[in-house]
Order: structure tokens, then sequence, then C-alpha cells
């Protein structure tokens, strides 16, 4: 190896000139490192988002899915219609004499069925209240509150003396279960099988959980969901199918 020494320089001005460079090829080469562990890491997680997504992709899913839906805290499952011509489907086909019906007391809203709602606890009743309080018009409102009611199969009609009941709505007869102000806010997260949907009382808790509330002053639905699949990792789709209807903002308990 070849070293140049500069003759109008000391020995020690040499030696001082060699050992910066040879500070500089150090941090160059520091630097070269982390920037390797820092691909690496980068190629390791691209990997890992693209093997989770061909999971959810392969997996078949489950006849509720089509529907908004969650399990309480007690293991119950509830359903809530999409839209109108999946409200009447839930009662139709879903509902049975043990469930539930619940829906906000504004026009425009999901028709929430809780499976086996007889039997729930209170806190499951509050739960699949919450549920359909938020998937209603009152979120597209930025109401903080609605009032939600609970009747049971046999107090559903489609039709009635001046005629048939319009797609998605059903005539009550007989006492109501009131939920007076109930709040609206969901949980969005990550659950078993990709992005999952919570009222915000849930005890459950899901990875990466942001709670979102509705605000007027909010984000537009295409807007907030785009953020909330790259706080998740997911396809903004994902969030797309579950979030409610509306503006919204995400907050903190």
């Amino acid at each position: 190896m070849r070293i140049k020494l500069f003759i109008n320089k000391s020995i020690h001005e040499n030696a001082a000139y060699y050992y910066e460079l040879a500070k500089k090829a150090r941090k160059k080469a520091e630097g070269v490192e982390k920037a390797i562990e820092e691909t690496k890491k980068e190629i390791e997680r691209t990997k890992a988002k693209k093997e989770a997504k061909k999971v959810r992709i392969k997996r078949e899913k489950e006849w509720f899915e089509k529907f908004h839906w969650f399990y309480t805290s007690g293991g119950r499952l509830a359903i809530g219609g999409k839209n109108a011509q999946q409200n009447d489907i839930a009662v139709r086909k879903y509902m049975t004499d043990n469930d539930l019906f619940f829906h906000a007391d504004i026009q425009g809203g999901s028709a929430v069925i809780l499976k086996d709602g007889m039997k729930a606890s209170e806190e499951e009743l509050l739960e699949a209240a919450q549920f359909a309080a938020s998937f209603s018009n009152a979120w597209k409102n930025g109401n903080a509150s609605v009032d939600v009611y609970a009747v049971r199969k046999e107090q559903l009609l489609k039709a009635v003396s001046g005629g048939f009941v319009q797609t998605g709505a059903f005539a009550i007869t007989g006492e109501r279960r009131w939920f007076r102000g109930t709040k609206l806010g969901v949980k969005v997260g990550i659950g078993e099988n990709g992005a999952e949907i919570l009222p915000e009382r849930s005890k459950k808790i899901l990875k990466e959980e942001l709670l979102l509330v509705p605000s007027t002053g909010g984000k537009e639905k295409g807007e907030i969901a785009r953020e909330i699949a790259k706080r998740l990792g997911i396809d903004v789709t994902e969030i797309l199918e579950i979030i409610p209807n509306g503006k919204s903002r995400i907050t903190y308990k």
C-alpha cells in the first residue's frame, strides 16, 4: 500500500490528514451499514404485508361479513344492514325469535340484529345499541348521541293498514326498550382476519386500535379511510367497507 506524504507538512500534520480521512471513511461505512440494515427491515416489512394480504385474499369469508358486524363482550354476534335491502335481509333471513332488533330513533340507519339477544347481558345490549347508533344517519349529522330502541322479532311488521312499509324500514308494535342518549363512537383496528370494527364501549382490544367519532368538521369517509389504512398498514378498501358514512375524526379516550 502506498501512502502519499506532503513535503510541505510536518510528520504530525501528515498523520492528522490521514486520521481525518480515516474518520470520514469510517462514518461513510457506518452510514452504508445503517442504510443496508434499514433496507433489509423495509424489505421484511413489505414481504410481511404481502404475505398478510395473500392470507386474507385466500380466506373464505363468513356469511355475516357481508354485513356490518361485531362480537359482543359476551361472544354474541351482532349484524347490521349496510343498506335498506340488507336491513330487510338481516331480519327476514337471519333473525330468530331469540334475537333482538336495534335501531336508532332517526330516519335512516342500520337494522342491527343481536343474535340470542334475549339472553344478553346489560353490557351486551349497550354495545349493540351503540353499534346501531353509530351506523345511523346520526353519524352523518355529526350528532354526539342519539336514542336507540330494541324490540323482539314479533314486534316488527312489513305490512300495515295503509299498505306495505318501504324497503329497509319496519313498523313497530308494542313496547320498546329504550337506550336514551346513546353515545356514537367506534374502534377500528386489526382483528384475527384483517380490519375489524367494534362499538367504542366494547372491552375487547384490537391491534393498532383507533377511536373514531362523528364530526361535522372532520374528514370525509374516503379521506379518513386512507389515513386509517396508512396507520394500520392495510388496504384502504378494507376500511371503506366497515366504517360509518359521513365525516369523522380520530380521537383518543
